[in-house]
């Protein structure tokens, strides 16, 4: 039997591949695969339609504009993947506007008759949907016939051990504190899906979104009238210094000095594009983040200024450097 050749097409994908030791048989990536380093090396078989650079506000009606036009978001470059030959192809069913979607995929593949490619489509929502999600690949992927299901559990076993870790430290700890979680900064939006259940497990108190829904938009009336203890600002696709940037343009909302977690200088940054944003294996990453921000008497910050860093605003930067 010939040996897989994947394709993945979104970078929890990949990192589930390469989380179940299967990353050597990885022929080609999505423009934004990137975990693990060497990934980078592979053919790149997505694109963007859209220029992803300018505002938040910018970048939302870039893709607002797309979907009411009925146009893909993302495009796949169909002369690599014939090029690449994969056996294998692996997209997402969750979300039209993080990845190509799973019809663009059936589509490509219909249309290069010489690609006999299997597609496996991931739509997790929950961490006990990420753990499924790499048992599937697993099934369907190794090579290794006996093995799957030995291989599966292998990757998954360390992965729930850190999150039991979390709940036997944290979830049950009284007092939790009330937590903004924001996924996207203009318009505002709550993040849903893993992060409410991911704070729960970090010993906060999530109050936008529900464990296994989508996210959805967030008015600032709201969140002034919940006043969070913390606000975790994590927008879907930005690193550290994005998000900075996009905090940075937020806190002008004439409501934001009136939020407790402001005043308390409890408002945080974190790198939703490398841990938040993903439906795999570094979503364990993501809940170790979550308990040293909740959590930081009882955690060490190993994770501060990769994963994440306190919200500093310009103005009082520039105060302080006042004599």
């Amino acid at each position: 039997m010939a040996d897989p050749r994947i394709v993945s097409l979104i970078p929890s994908a990949t990192e589930i591949v390469a989380q179940l030791g299967l990353g050597q048989y990885l022929v080609g990536r999505s423009h934004e695969c990137d975990f693990p380093a060497q990934v980078q090396a592979l053919p790149v078989c997505t694109e963007p339609n859209f220029e992803p650079v300018g505002s938040s506000a910018e970048i939302h009606q870039r893709v607002s504009d797309l979907l009411q036009s009925a146009l893909s978001i993302y495009k796949i470059k169909t002369d690599i993947l014939a090029q690449l030959q994969p056996t294998h192809i692996v997209t997402q069913a969750q979300c039209e506007v993080c990845a190509v979607s799973l019809s663009e995929v059936e589509a490509a593949v219909a249309e290069l008759t010489q690609v006999k490619a299997q597609i496996i489509s991931l739509q997790p929502a929950t961490l006990a949907d990420v753990w499924d999600d790499m048992r599937r690949v697993a099934e369907q992927i190794s090579p290794e016939k006996n093995e799957k299901e030995k291989l599966a559990e292998a990757a998954i076993a360390p992965l729930q051990a850190r999150v039991q870790t979390c709940r036997q430290r944290f979830a049950s700890l009284t007092h939790p504190p009330t937590v903004a979680c924001i996924e996207w900064t203009d318009p505002l939006m709550g993040a849903g899906n893993w992060i409410p259940e991911l704070v729960t497990l970090a010993g906060g108190r999530a109050l936008f979104g529900e464990v296994g829904q989508h996210s959805d938009w967030l008015s600032w009336p709201d969140l002034l009238a919940a006043n969070p203890d913390v606000i975790i600002v994590m927008p879907c696709g930005y690193d550290l210094t994005q998000t900075r940037q996009a905090t940075q343009a937020l806190c002008q909302n004439s409501s934001w000095p009136k939020l407790q977690a402001v005043q308390q200088g409890r408002v945080y940054l974190t790198d939703g594009n490398q841990y938040f944003n993903r439906p795999g294996p570094r979503l364990v990453d993501s809940l170790e983040i979550l308990a040293e921000v909740l959590r930081p008497n009882l955690t060490q910050p190993r994770y501060k200024t990769v994963g994440w860093e306190p919200f500093v605003s310009a103005e009082i930067t520039a105060d302080s450097a006042l004599p």
